[in-house]
């Protein structure tokens, strides 16, 4: 086994016989020319930047598939994903920059590709760059915002997102709670799934799970492009030039790129997979510093924290990793910021001082206490609880992760403010962190922080 898989990869290792097995790929290939007459670019950094784009694209699917996977409608020809894609000088890292489509932007001078008409810049959501001025204008957009130079383009619509999940036999994901967005159709229970190129489909889409909307969109996102390099990288797709083909060709029919992406380049690409871990990945989106930013002409945007921002694209520039290297985190996520979090304790015990104890620890751990802990009616409570009103299901989630042990109790009206009946089981509370995207601490995810246990 060891000598087939060691003879694999020298053969996908040699360019020549690479080459032969690659050969007519290129034609497979619709192609875009989004550099055209670009001029005053960014100075090129180290390693290779890919600009991805998700696109529509559903007129190309099958009604029945369209009606079972939520696709209805007319295609909007527009981007719902934009991605920086960064491979390292020596291919040892791949690090993936969400960019909100719904970001604040100012376009360079261009010629609306609709109506044929010469704007100046001007303010605009960056994935209405795309229905302006094609991906020419959406490349320069992206590189006038991050002074990233781009050094390929890639389109990618919902068929061939669907053929890439499929060719590598599906992709596993984990989720902590169910995920069910009536928009989409997606229905996952807690645990743990394979998800198929149609299911994998809703899985990105969705953006009624809960309440982040597009942000814990973008997240969800990138758990599953981690998932995907971890499941290329572990299948033996990079070891077997033959299948590497087939997957390759499986995708390539429905994706446009530059006139420069093509059969060496994928080499490369596969050449540097090969050495790639779980943790050769990392991805981040773009910190926000107001998610409501009120701009003329272009409505309710993002606006990014531009000194937060400068750091992360000019690490990318200089082909360093977006985050220290780092033991996986032991602390958990939540979904909801414990600053947001109202909370009263109670002392459901006779132990004196204990709601008193409760209250500080969960004040130093960032929750918004009430700083007045009572006495609870009863005083025999044995393990303790978090009682919260359905509407803050969220918050109490987030609240129970805390105090490890405790028992959520759902009671109606309530209200926003949540209570903790401290019970004798009581030890500590545990610090958590918030999830959403370019929030809070670096906002780095690594691949190795999203494979199932």
């Amino acid at each position: 086994m060891r000598t087939v898989i060691t003879l694999s990869a020298v053969v996908l290792a040699c360019a020549g016989i690479g080459h032969t097995v690659m050969s007519g790929l290129d034609e497979d290939i619709a192609r875009v020319d989004p550099f055209h007459d670009m001029k005053n670019r960014p100075e090129a950094g180290h390693g290779m930047n890919i600009l991805l784009v998700g696109t529509d694209g559903r007129e190309k699917i099958g009604a029945q598939e369209r009606e079972k996977y939520r696709l209805g409608g007319e295609p909007c020809h527009c981007t719902d994903t934009i991605m920086i894609v960064h491979i390292s000088a020596d291919r040892d890292r791949a690090s993936v920059v969400s960019l909100p489509r719904d970001s604040y932007a100012v376009t360079p001078p261009h010629t609306d590709r609709v109506s044929g008409e010469r704007h100046g810049g001007h303010p605009l959501r960056l994935n209405a760059a795309y229905a302006e001025g094609g991906p020419r204008l959406t490349v320069r957009t992206v590189e006038r915002m991050t002074r990233v130079k781009i050094d390929h383009y890639l389109e990618v619509d919902f068929t061939s997102f669907m053929k890439t999940v499929d060719a590598v036999d599906g992709v596993e994901i984990c989720t902590s709670e169910p995920l069910k967005d009536g928009r989409t159709g997606l229905d996952l229970p807690a645990g743990r799934h394979t998800l198929e190129g149609g299911q994998a489909l809703q899985y990105v889409r969705a953006r009624h799970v809960d309440g982040a909307a597009d942000l814990s969109r973008m997240r969800r996102q990138q758990q599953f492009m981690a998932a995907l390099v971890d499941r290329v990288t572990s299948s033996g797709v990079l070891l077997n030039p033959m299948r590497f083909r087939d997957v390759v060709r499986a995708v390539l029919g429905s994706v446009r790129a530059d006139e420069g992406f093509g059969t060496g380049e994928l080499l490369d690409l596969g050449r540097a997979m090969r050495n790639f871990s779980p943790s050769s990945s990392e991805f981040v989106t773009v910190p926000i510093a107001d998610m409501e930013y009120a701009a003329k002409g272009a409505g309710s945007t993002l606006k990014w924290d531009a000194e937060k921002a400068g750091r992360l694209f000019d690490a990318l520039r200089r082909d360093r990793p977006l985050a220290a290297h780092r033991t996986p985190d032991t602390v958990p996520r939540v979904p909801v910021d414990p600053r947001r979090i109202r909370v009263q304790v109670e002392n459901g015990t006779r132990t004196t001082g204990l709601g008193r104890r409760v209250d500080t620890a969960l004040a130093a751990a960032g929750f918004a206490t009430t700083g007045a802990p009572a006495n609870a009616a009863a005083r025999d409570v044995r393990r303790t609880v978090v009682a919260y009103d359905p509407r803050w299901d969220r918050s109490a989630k987030s609240l129970a992760a805390a105090l490890p042990g405790s028992e959520l109790r759902a009671v109606k009206g309530q209200g926003a403010t949540l209570k903790v009946i401290a019970g004798a089981d009581f030890e500590e509370v545990r610090r958590v962190r918030v999830e959403g995207p370019g929030q809070g601490g670096s906002g780095v995810l690594r691949g190795d922080e999203v494979s199932c246990s």
